[in-house]
């Protein structure tokens, strides 16, 4: 064979590994809009003071509070109990001191196999379910799953999600208030953990280094422009901007921040990242090697699906629909 026949073949052949790639791609995803499961009991929170179930509201009616924190919880019942305590502490002291401020938590079991929900209806009965309300998956979704399912119930013109393991202090969410007001009230505010990226190098393995430096190369290739730190758990969203990008997320476990994030640059809603204080706390169940490889793989889907236009963003009138 020529060295002309040659290189004709090995175009062919790269051009055919593209279409099969395209084809497979399009045969795993048979839906444009993102799919919710509705399944019987996740529709009603559970108060135990009046041993009555109550519906939830949804996201699509005007806000009646000032801030919801949404929780999402998977075999949690050891590290939940500290985080509440330190973030029920900071938002009741709030409620005292600061006119007009009210909140709301929305623990999301994802479907937990300890007592994480029972963990939770004890904070129900301390606060009362105006204040803590237990969402229980019947089926476990994924983290981004979670956080959606508790996003599309609260009440907050602000909604913030935070992590189970209170790795974040909390009181950095008037850091976070303070970026979102600086917009206009209107745009999402992502708590960063980049400024510790320096010295999380020097303590990490040479892999753990690896993985996460490939990471953000991936994420800023294929994913969002505007983040460095996309996975810190501690975001703020207004109660429109969360609307608008969890009723288009499709993505629903580890890799969801990257496709709210992508969402929000299509949509150009505001972004900022704001730096907070975090620790790492022991009890983690992420497998740092195969969440990468997931995260990694859903990245370059993400990216993908979106280019196909196989996937797309709702707008105002159509993400109603779905909620």
């Amino acid at each position: 064979m020529e060295a002309a026949e040659l290189i004709i073949f090995l175009i062919c052949l790269f051009l055919v590994g593209i279409l099969l790639v395209v084809g497979v791609v399009i045969y795993i995803t048979p839906n444009s809009d993102p799919k919710r499961k509705k399944l019987t009991g996740e529709e009603s929170y559970y108060d135990p003071l009046e041993d009555t179930y109550e519906a939830f509201p949804s996201l699509e009616k005007p806000a009646t509070l000032t801030l919801t924190v949404v929780v999402p919880a998977y075999n949690e019942e050891q590290r939940l109990p500290k985080m509440l305590t330190e973030c029920t502490v900071y938002l009741e002291e709030r409620t005292r001191s600061e006119r007009g401020f009210t909140y709301e938590i929305i623990l999301a079991d994802d479907g937990s196999k300890d007592s994480t929900t029972k963990v939770g209806l004890e904070w129900t009965k301390k606060l009362g379910p105006n204040r803590f309300r237990v969402l229980t998956l019947m089926e476990n979704r994924g983290k981004g799953g979670a956080v959606t399912e508790g996003v599309l119930r609260a009440r907050g013109e602000q909604i913030l999600f935070a992590d189970a393991d209170g790795a974040t202090r909390f009181t950095d969410l008037e850091k976070l208030e303070a970026s979102l007001n600086e917009m206009g009230g209107e745009g999402v505010v992502c708590g960063s953990r980049s400024h510790l990226e320096k010295d999380s190098i020097a303590d990490r393995s040479w892999f753990r280094t690896i993985l996460m430096l490939g990471f953000h190369m991936v994420v800023y290739v294929f994913g969002v422009k505007s983040v460095r730190d996309t996975q810190c758990g501690f975001k703020l969203f207004s109660r429109r901007v969360a609307r608008l990008c969890f009723s288009s997320l499709h993505i629903q476990r580890w890799a969801f921040d990257v496709e709210i994030l992508k969402i929000a640059e299509m949509l150009s809603v505001p972004i900022t990242e704001v730096t907070v204080n975090w620790k790492e706390i022991e009890g983690s169940k992420l497998d740092p090697a195969s969440a990468s490889i997931q995260m990694f793989k859903d990245i370059m889907l993400l990216w993908l699906r979106y280019k196909l236009r196989l996937w797309r963003v709702l707008d105002e009138a159509e993400d109603r629909k779905n909620l």
